[in-house]
């Protein structure tokens, strides 16, 4: 890959500052894409230790790239999102990958690939941690900026992505005990 080659992956990967997401922060700002796509990366990151037999430089990757789709579609919260909005962003991301240099177009579409199969321990494991951040930043945000139907959603969601293990299933009973605990105040 060139420098030029190089350049253009990180301006297209840039669109994911601006592109805004559904949840808000601490202070009622509506975050980023990219911020989202941080934080669940520091999660990977801070796993090492609780999964050593992880590869976790794998997981911090799938996390990193996990929504570059949303470069061309934006963000669509997961309670609205159709079949056919997850085809276009599919498509359009493929595309694009498709179109990169051979060597970073070939890692990118084998962790797609893995992480759409949801077979492995690391496809597992950013699976999760990107559904939790979700749960944790709307624990965080000012709860006048959830929608109705997330008051329940905040409640269930993500318990079947974390089964498979045992320290996944105790952060998202964590997330809920805050989630209830914010409620309450309300």
């Amino acid at each position: 890959m060139n420098a030029r080659e190089y350049l253009e992956i990180l301006h297209v990967a840039e669109r994911l500052k601006d592109t805004p997401r559904h949840c808000t922060t601490t202070n009622g700002r509506i975050e980023s894409v990219a911020e989202h796509s941080w934080r669940v990366s520091l999660m990977a990151s801070l796993l090492r230790h609780e999964f050593p037999d992880l590869d976790t430089d794998k997981v911090v990757n799938m996390c990193l790239i996990h929504d570059l789709g949303e470069c061309f579609t934006g963000d669509i919260p997961t309670f609205v999102k159709t079949d056919s909005d997850r085809d276009v962003e599919d498509s359009l991301l493929d595309q694009w990958v498709k179109s990169l240099p051979e060597e970073v177009s070939s890692d990118l579409s084998a962790l797609y690939k893995e992480m759409d199969a949801q077979e492995t321990m690391e496809a597992k494991v950013y699976k999760a941690l990107d559904k939790l951040e979700a749960l944790i930043q709307h624990n965080e945000s000012p709860i006048s900026t959830w929608s109705e139907g997330e008051y329940e959603l905040n409640k269930t969601y993500a318990f079947d992505t974390v089964a498979f293990s045992e320290w996944l299933t105790e952060l998202r009973k964590a997330i809920l005990e805050d989630t209830l605990g914010k409620i309450e105040q309300e």
